[in-house]
């Protein structure tokens, strides 16, 4: 059994390690409808002007602007009423559509409410004069042929496959989603909720679940299940501690490089990490739940985040809250403390020591005591990782 480190290595080396073994991934291409929450990776520029032409911007009458001066309540100007088309005829006026191309000769878009259209009669009057340029959206106005619309590093929101809808573009260069496959080592008695909680994990963190499988606990069945191709990271999940049968980290040294077996971090402090020689990253993660979950997120869900095109930070809100009663904890190991949070304050509850997943859904946010600290005084204003907006 590969025995933990000599002394716990603490997050921030573990932290340091993942970022210098982690870049992002390479790029494909993905059709607009399936690029929203993707990381671009390049930019992404007009194929030609926006909009193209020069067109209405809202619904109205497309008219000269200087053939309605003087028009009013007590001097209405009678007018043509042009069935739509390409030119406007002189001393007419031309029903028009938000979003249609203005017709050679008109110069403004003249509200509805300032005429009194009669398309029986072929006639319109207009009781209002119009504004030069009202209502139009001039060719190039929005962006120029070639100017850049979305920068590299740009996490997709809606409103940016809108735009790319509207210029045009089918496809978008985004960054690949890394590929995991999550090796379960728990004894087969025990129910598996390690696979559906770290499968809803990697799936909000840009990578993709390709394989769950389970392992029997021994070190030649797990080294050979790490040697299976196809995945970027490879995580483990059950094995690492201190027990006869947990041969995790003896797998992986055997197959690769054992990095770091044994971090400075409650709970999980039974994580570790390093990478095989074929290079797919591999995580270690503690079996039971609650340690499972806070090994991903500041271990192996950095490295994820990091492929996947991302900074590798925890997808938190950050708030600087008041505490509202004192956090203690013990010098020598990062801890996360479960929060409940309202009004700008924030209050510890049951640990996960003493609650487990209970204490993770109870919560609506944590806080990280660092290492060096024996915790926070109540009062103290603390920063804590909100799960929601309040």
């Amino acid at each position: 059994m590969a025995p933990f480190s000599s002394a716990p290595v603490w997050l921030e080396k573990a932290l340091a390690w993942i970022d210098t073994n982690t870049v992002a991934m390479g790029s494909e291409d993905v059709p607009l409808a399936e690029a929203a929450g993707r990381i671009l990776a390049r930019p992404v520029t007009a194929l030609a002007a926006l909009p193209p032409f020069d067109r209405a911007a809202g619904h109205g009458l497309a008219v000269r602007a200087r053939d309605t001066i003087g028009a009013s309540l007590y001097n209405l100007l009678n007018f043509a009423l042009a069935a739509p088309g390409e030119v406007l005829p002189e001393a007419g006026v031309m029903p028009i559509e938000a979003g249609d191309r203005l017709p050679q000769g008109a110069d403004a878009i003249l509200p509805l409410d300032h005429a009194s259209p009669d398309p029986k009669a072929g006639r319109c009057e207009i009781v209002e004069p119009a504004i030069l340029g009202n209502l139009i959206e001039h060719a190039g106005s929005h962006a120029p042929a070639g100017a850049a619309l979305l920068l590299a590093g740009r996490r997709l929101r809606a409103v940016d496959i809108g735009l790319m809808a509207v210029a045009d573009h089918a496809t978008l260069p985004v960054i690949r989603r890394p590929l995991l496959r999550l090796l379960i080592a728990c004894p087969p008695s025990i129910p598996d909720a390690d696979g559906p909680l770290l499968r809803a994990l990697i799936a909000r963190d840009g990578g993709v679940m390709t394989e769950i499988r389970r392992v029997e606990r021994k070190r030649g069945k797990l080294r050979a299940a790490l040697g299976l191709s196809g995945a970027d990271i490879i995580l483990v999940a059950g094995g690492t501690g201190e027990g006869a049968d947990d041969v995790a980290a003896e797998a992986l040294a055997a197959a690769g490089e054992l990095a770091f077996h044994g971090l400075a971090l409650e709970p999980g402090r039974s994580a570790g990490m390093g990478r095989l020689a074929a290079g797919p990253l591999v995580f270690l993660l503690p079996g039971a739940p609650v340690a499972c979950l806070w090994g991903y997120e500041l271990l192996a869900g950095r490295a994820v985040r990091r492929m996947a095109g991302g900074n590798g930070a925890l997808p938190f809100l950050k708030a600087t809250l008041r505490l509202r009663r004192k956090i203690v904890s013990s010098i020598g190991m990062t801890e996360i403390c479960p929060l409940r949070v309202k009004d700008g304050e924030a209050s510890p509850i049951a640990s996960f020591a003493e609650a487990g997943l209970v204490s993770a859904a109870a919560a609506n946010g944590f806080a990280l005591v660092p290492a060096g600290s024996e915790g926070f005084a109540e009062g103290a204003m603390i920063e804590a990782y909100l799960y929601e907006a309040p």
